[in-house]
């Protein structure tokens, strides 16, 4: 089985749970192909068999233009690849039909109840499942403090997540 992860990162929080989250597939041996939306093209989802996708939220849902350069200019910003452009509301436009092929949905955001800070992973479910993939998991928050740094276990906690995910998605033989 051949996954793809792919995130927008302004901190580098969403870069390293992408990353532990290929670790998790790794695990379970499957083919796994891991970065930035500016270095994956929408494309390249065409021969996954599962697309997970992440990214951080940003007043109460995904990035936009003026968020993501406020994160990026940050003084406190110590992430040298910050995403810019494309971001994933765009990203996610350009996505060819999923074909009812396998997906799941991540975001960072502060540890705090959802009706606070809002999920960007349920804005990408939402795309996905629009673009004609099947979710295989509820969409999925992984936390960050006030300093924006991930919380303590969050990577531990993303292998986790997709190394179950990895063990219970299958592919649907497509019949002749």
């Amino acid at each position: 089985m051949k996954a793809l992860v792919v995130y927008e990162s302004l901190y580098g929080n969403t870069a390293a749970i992408g990353e532990a989250i290929a670790g998790g597939f790794r695990a379970r041996g499957l083919d796994v192909e891991v970065g930035p939306l500016t270095r994956i093209e929408p494309e390249v989802t065409a021969v996954a068999d599962l697309v997970v996708v992440g990214g951080p939220t940003h007043a109460h849902g995904l990035s936009r233009t003026a968020t993501r350069k406020t994160g990026a200019n940050d003084d406190k910003n110590p992430y040298a690849a910050p995403t810019l452009e494309p971001g994933l509301r765009e990203w996610l436009d350009l996505l060819p039909p999923g074909g009812g092929r396998l997906a799941a949905a991540f975001d960072t955001r502060f540890d705090k109840p959802a009706f606070l800070t809002g999920s960007a992973a349920k804005g990408i479910a939402k795309r996905l499942e629009r673009q004609g993939f099947r979710l295989s998991a509820p969409p999925q928050s992984f936390f960050v403090g006030g300093d924006n740094t991930l919380a303590d276990g969050q990577e531990e906690h993303a292998f986790a997540w997709a190394s179950a995910l990895g063990s219970r998605s299958t592919v649907v033989p497509t019949l002749p």
